[in-house]
């Protein structure tokens, strides 16, 4: 498939991430495609797996099951009409559907929950496998005390080339291969890596999940040969600094989410939660990696 066609559909996707509070349908997000509509719907499903009003409902379904999760002071309605649903009745039915129990379920029950996902059952239909659990607060609070300082910063704008990769965090190495050789040819391998993550693995499928391999650039660079060029915004982030093993990166970004919430802040959807990489593990004494992990935030 021409590598033209998959940068229009994920320049297609990050706009309905933006735009999931507005209207959308296939002839305004085709647009932003540069395809017809009839093209942009048979491309789209193609590249995505799930044709263009599934992928925009299952977006913003997710983010709601997100927001009710972390967001107390947000009634349903609201987020309903947040995520660009016409009434928390159409909402809730298809919340309900999705996940198999109801938004104010979720709500009032938020602190149970780790993650919540849809499935299928053996028979077709979906069900929510919820893994239930009450979070260890001082355990991660201690973890950030044995291995950083969480800062509050307000981080640069980063301007980016990157690889997308749909699908496990641990899979992501085809991306950064295809990234790396086109950095080599670019003389751009001594510059900072980073991984974006579009996704939140508590309301989204494994399989689905939405992340980027990127290199920073210090100079413009046009895009090419499947390797996309963007920015990163510019904002209010948590910071910490972290000297880990691999099997060590799930628990310090749960601890980080704690952190955040317990000082106040809640994530801020509209921007990527990203890690930089400060060093190549190999070469590090004990093989760790020392990296800093960003959220982006705003006040509760």
């Amino acid at each position: 498939m021409n590598k033209i066609y998959i940068e229009r559909i994920y320049k297609a996707m990050e706009f309905i991430d933006l735009n999931l509070d507005q209207p959308l349908n296939l002839a305004i997000v085709s647009k932003v495609a540069l395809y017809s509509p009839f093209h942009f719907h048979r491309l789209f499903s193609s590249i995505v797996g799930e044709n263009l009003n599934q992928f925009i409902l299952r977006k913003r379904i997710e983010r709601a099951a997100y927001q009710l999760k972390i967001d107390k002071s947000l009634g349903i309605s609201e987020i309903a009409f947040n995520n660009g649903f016409n009434s928390s009745s159409s909402f809730s039915k298809a919340f309900k559907k999705y996940y198999g129990i109801s938004p104010s379920y979720l709500k009032k029950n938020a602190q149970e929950f780790s993650k919540i996902k849809q499935v299928n059952s053996k028979n077709g239909q979906k069900k929510a496998q919820i893994d239930q659990y009450i979070c260890n607060i001082n355990h991660h609070l201690k973890f950030i005390a044995m291995h950083t300082k969480i800062e509050i910063k307000r981080m640069p704008a980063i301007q980016i080339a990157y690889v997308t990769h749909i699908g496990a965090f641990d899979q992501i190495g085809n991306a950064y291969g295809k990234l790396m050789h086109w950095a080599a040819s670019k003389g751009l391998m001594a510059n900072r890596t980073l991984t974006c993550y579009h996704d939140n693995p508590e309301v989204t499928d494994i399989n689905k999940i939405r992340q980027s391999a990127c290199i920073e650039l210090t100079q413009a660079i046009h895009a090419s040969d499947g390797v996309n060029v963007r920015t990163i915004e510019a904002g209010k982030y948590a910071v910490g600094k972290f000297e880990l093993y691999f099997k060590e990166f799930e628990q310090a970004w749960q601890a980080m989410m704690i952190w955040v919430s317990e000082n106040g802040f809640i994530p801020n959807e509209r921007r990527a939660c990203y890690e930089i990489y400060c060093n190549n593990p190999k070469n590090h004494p004990k093989k760790k990696s020392i990296i800093e992990i960003c959220v982006p935030i705003k006040s509760m």
